[in-house]
């Protein structure tokens, strides 16, 4: 059992969802709360959030506005599948790790299928192969291809490798779904367009990333073929996903993107995931798990170390194997704190016997 913490630390680094409202946001939410406005989406904040969308990924899409990233992946999977049948995503995706179940249980039994890939990332024969394998009635028909960008080890699809994913699925006759909860984060990243890593690679829907990247409460979801999209309201509604004062989460979505605050939240976060995978570098016996590419760091560590900064108040996950550890930065995240950390880890590391092997 890990002992209280000795000390405690105002910027974890266990996840992007530690942090709170980003100023733009916060801005907005309270410029939202004044006097009465329509309820359920029909006020003028939502309307121009969903404007804002169209306009910045330069499609007229459908969008709507959920309270978090597992109603908008479950969802919205729900509404490209039939109960008898399949998803693909890759085994660590978090619709399979980290959604209790809700995917399949939105659907009415949709089953996901595990594909493997490096570094996070979909390998294009391992998932037609899972297409191909059956095609006779007791078998759930693959339906969809879900991918996640930035994916769960903070790692990219580059243009190619979705375009090359989307082809595969159009072959099939497959739909394709992008859980973009930190999506901002892989565009600073790669340099494109929200159109160039979404609809012209192919994207049929995208859960876009909202709380981790700066707002309180919300997500964002874009049809970009609107005929996915039939009915999908009424899907919102009966899981109890429609917010009767919308406007309190389409008026923070509207701040982020006006303001460009999406993308500078997105910007620092990854500078600071680099800052700190540098600091790392320098500690010898410490290995990064997976290439950097946005604004967390996968590093192995024993549980001695662990459990040693978990003591001195440092909070962060261990989930992938029994020596790794995810290291997140924020919008928030600032270089005093992660100057702190990579101070604790290098004494804890002195303070090891042998130190690290």
């Amino acid at each position: 059992m890990l002992t209280a913490p000795t000390t405690t630390h105002p910027i974890q680094f266990a996840s992007d969802n530690y942090s709170g409202i980003c100023p733009e946001a916060l801005d907005y939410l309270l410029k939202a709360n004044q006097g009465d406005v329509p309820a359920y989406g029909d006020d003028e904040w939502t309307q121009k959030a969903a404007d804002k969308f169209r306009e910045l990924f330069e499609t007229n899409c459908e969008v709507f506005f959920v309270f978090n990233g597992t109603a908008a992946n479950s969802l919205t999977l729900a509404a490209l599948c039939q109960s008898y049948h399949s998803v693909i995503c890759h085994e660590l995706a978090h619709v399979e790790t980290d959604e209790c179940g809700a995917p399949e249980f939105a659907s009415n039994g949709s089953k996901l299928l595990l594909a493997q890939g490096d570094y996070g990332k979909l390998d294009p024969a391992q998932v037609e192969r899972l297409i191909t394998r059956r095609n006779d009635i007791h078998y759930p028909k693959p339906k969809v291809i879900s991918l996640t960008q930035a994916t769960e080890v903070g790692t990219l699809y580059t243009t190619a490798e979705l375009a090359a994913l989307s082809d595969l699925a159009r072959h099939h006759g497959l739909r394709v779904h992008m859980d973009g909860a930190r999506f901002a984060n892989a565009l600073v990243a790669s340099g494109k367009t929200p159109a160039e890593l979404t609809w012209q690679a192919g994207i049929d829907v995208l859960c876009c990333c909202g709380t981790k990247n700066g707002m309180g409460i919300g997500e964002a979801i874009l049809f970009f073929d609107k005929g996915l999209a039939e009915d999908f309201a009424y899907r919102c509604k009966q899981a109890g996903q429609l917010a009767s004062k919308m406007r309190f989460i389409s008026a923070p979505w509207l701040g982020l993107l006006e303001t460009g605050a999406w993308l500078r939240n997105a910007e620092h976060a990854n500078r600071m995931a680099a800052y700190l995978e540098q600091q790392l570098r320098e500690i010898p016996g410490l290995n990064i798990l997976f290439p950097r590419q946005v604004n967390g760091v996968f590093v192995q560590m024993p549980p001695s170390l662990t459990d040693e900064l978990y003591r001195r108040g440092w909070k962060f996950y261990t989930f992938i194997g029994s020596e790794g550890a995810r290291l997140m930065c924020a919008w928030n995240t600032t270089p005093a704190a992660i100057d702190a950390l990579v101070a604790d880890i290098k004494d804890a590391v002195g303070s090891l016997p042998g130190g690290l092997p």
